[in-house]
C-alpha cells in the first residue's frame, strides 16, 4: 500500500469516525423554519415623548452597556434611551418591541416601553408604520395593551407558559438597539421567579440574549407558540449577562382582557405578609422538611384576619394546590378571582388545619409599620439580648398595638447567630405572643433547653420569623 493510499485510508476514517460521534445536526436544532413562521407578528414600538429635565434613566432591568469609546454602536443606548439631563423642550425617542394578538390590531408589549409616551409608532415587518393607542397598562406585570387601525393582521400564536419545561428551547425577536427582527435562543433557566421589585409574577427565566429594545418582544417555544414576553434583565453593565426574565404568556393575556374589558387590572388579596421557611425554622417548628409560606403578620381587617389565619401559621396550600416555597403564593392568590371563597391549609401549633378564605382585592400599596426605643432593659442573659418596653407612641405605630417589647441590645450569643438585632420589636416567642417584659421573662425562663425556637421580629420594612437555638 502506498503512502498515499494510506494516508486516504486514514482521513477516511476520520471522517467516517466524525461523522458517527457529531453526525449532521445531532442535538442542534434549527430555528429558520421557526423563524420564517413566527416574525410576521413581531413588531417594532418606538416612542416619543418630552423629555425630563432631571434626566432620564433606562427602562427597569436595563443598565448602560458599557461600550468603548469609539467603538461601532457604542452610543446606541445613549441615542435611544437619553443620556443625563435634557433641555425641557427635546422629545425623547425611545424603541421596544411588540407582538399582534388579534388580526384587527391588539397589540401585547412591555408597559415600561409606551409608560408616559406622547406618540406610539407601530412598524410593522411590511414596513407599515402605523399610529397604535394605548388600551391600558399594567405596572406590576409590566404588561401594555396597544391598538392600531387595521384588519386581516399575522397573529402571534399563544401557547401555555405552565407547560413550559426547564431546560427546553426557547427563541426570542425583537429590536435590540433598534436593530429590527434579532432572532436569539436560549434555554429556560427556572420557573416561577420571584423578583425584588415584583412577587405577584412567576417570571420565567432564560439565557436568552435581551437586550435593551428586546423589552415587550415575544419568547416562543419550538412549536412556534409564544410562552412569554420578554420584559427584562439583571445586569451590572446593562447589556446581556446570561438572566433574563419573561412574564408567562398565561399572566400577560389575563392582563390583556382585563384592559381590554375594564381598562384597569384587579388581583386577589390574602391580607398577610409571609417569608421563607428554611431548615433553622422548620426545626423550629417542628416540621421534618422545609416547605411552605410561614405567615409572619396578619393585616387587621384583611381576608386572612377574616378567616382566622394566624401569625406562625405555615400556609402549605392553596385551592388544593402545594405551596413548596413561599415564593409560589403571591402568584397564586393574585390569580384568584376578588370574591371567590378558597381552602387553605395551614400548619398551626405542629397540627394541620384547613381555613377557607374570601379573597380580597389587592390594595394598590400595602400598609407599612415602624417601631423605635427606650425604657428599663430586661436581661436575657443567656440568649444574649435585653429588652425594653415600648412608649406609648412606639405601640401606637405597630398594628398589634397591644403586643411587643424593644430589643435594646445584642451580645455574642443565639440572639445575634439567629439574626435578632438592636432595634426589632419581638412580638412573638415559642409560639407566645409578647405583651410586656413580665411575659417576655416568663416565656424565656420556661424555654426547653437545647431546642431550636421560633420569634418574631418586627422591623421597619416588615415582620420575619427567625429561629433561636437556647443554650443546652
Amino acid at each position: 500500500m502506498t503512502r498515499a493510499t494510506a494516508a486516504g485510508l486514514y482521513s477516511g476514517v476520520v471522517w467516517v469516525l466524525l461523522a458517527v460521534a457529531f453526525p449532521a445536526h445531532a442535538g442542534l436544532s434549527d430555528f429558520t423554519a421557526l423563524v420564517r413562521e413566527t416574525r410576521s407578528a413581531v413588531v417594532n414600538i418606538s416612542t416619543t415623548q418630552k423629555a425630563d429635565p432631571s434626566g432620564r434613566e433606562l427602562p427597569q432591568g436595563m443598565g448602560n452597556p458599557e461600550a468603548p469609546d469609539g467603538q461601532p454602536f457604542g452610543d446606541l443606548p445613549h441615542k435611544f434611551f437619553g443620556d443625563g439631563a435634557s433641555p425641557p423642550d427635546q422629545e425623547i425617542h425611545s424603541l421596544g418591541s411588540g407582538f399582534i394578538i388579534s388580526p384587527d390590531g391588539y397589540i401585547l408589549t412591555n408597559y415600561h416601553v409606551v409608560e408616559g409616551a406622547e406618540t406610539v409608532l407601530v412598524r410593522l415587518i411590511d414596513h407599515r408604520e402605523l399610529t397604535a393607542r394605548v388600551i391600558g397598562g399594567d405596572k406590576r406585570s409590566d404588561i401594555a395593551l396597544l391598538k392600531i387601525a387595521a384588519d386581516h393582521l399575522p397573529v402571534a400564536r399563544m401557547g401555555r407558559s405552565s407547560g413550559l419545561k426547564v431546560g427546553e428551547w426557547v427563541l426570542a425577536i425583537g429590536s435590540p438597539f433598534g436593530f429590527d427582527y434579532s432572532v436569539t435562543a436560549g434555554i429556560v433557566s427556572a420557573k416561577g421567579r420571584s423578583l425584588p421589585q415584583e412577587n405577584y409574577i412567576p417570571f420565567i427565566q432564560t439565557d436568552v440574549a435581551i437586550n435593551p429594545g428586546n423589552s415587550g418582544g415575544p419568547l416562543f417555544n419550538m412549536r412556534g407558540q409564544v410562552v412569554g414576553v420578554n420584559a427584562q434583565i439583571y445586569s451590572a453593565s446593562g447589556g446581556f449577562m446570561g438572566l433574563s426574565f419573561a412574564v408567562p404568556i398565561d399572566v400577560a393575556m389575563d392582563v390583556a382582557e382585563q384592559l381590554k374589558t375594564s381598562g384597569h387590572v384587579t388581583r386577589g388579596w390574602l391580607g398577610v405578609l409571609i417569608q421563607n421557611v428554611n431548615q433553622e425554622l422548620a426545626e423550629s417548628f417542628g416540621m421534618s422538611k422545609p416547605m411552605g409560606a410561614l405567615v409572619a403578620k396578619v393585616l387587621p381587617g384583611g381576608p386572612g384576619a377574616e378567616a382566622g389565619i394566624e401569625a406562625g401559621d405555615i400556609i402549605v396550600a392553596y385551592d388544593g394546590k402545594d405551596v413548596v416555597e413561599s415564593a409560589g403564593l403571591p402568584p397564586m392568590v393574585g390569580r384568584t378571582k376578588v370574591g371567590a371563597t378558597v381552602p387553605i391549609k395551614v400548619i398551626r401549633n405542629g397540627k394541620p388545619l384547613v381555613l377557607r378564605v374570601k379573597i380580597g382585592k389587592l390594595p394598590d400599596q400595602a400598609r407599612a409599620v415602624a417601631p423605635a426605643a427606650q425604657d428599663a432593659s430586661v436581661p436575657a442573659a443567656e440568649l444574649g439580648l435585653s429588652v425594653v418596653a415600648l412608649t406609648p407612641d412606639q405601640r401606637q405605630a405597630l398594628d398589634d398595638k397591644g403586643y411587643g417589647v424593644l430589643v435594646s441590645k445584642v451580645d455574642d450569643g443565639p440572639a445575634r447567630s439567629a439574626g435578632i438585632r438592636p432595634g426589632d420589636v419581638i412580638m412573638m416567642l415559642n409560639y407566645v405572643r409578647i405583651r410586656d417584659t413580665d411575659e417576655f421573662t416568663r416565656v424565656i425562663r420556661g424555654l426547653a433547653r437545647g431546642k431550636t425556637v421560633p420569634v418574631l421580629v418586627q422591623r421597619p420594612n416588615g415582620p420575619v420569623f427567625l429561629a433561636i437555638k437556647v443554650p443546652g
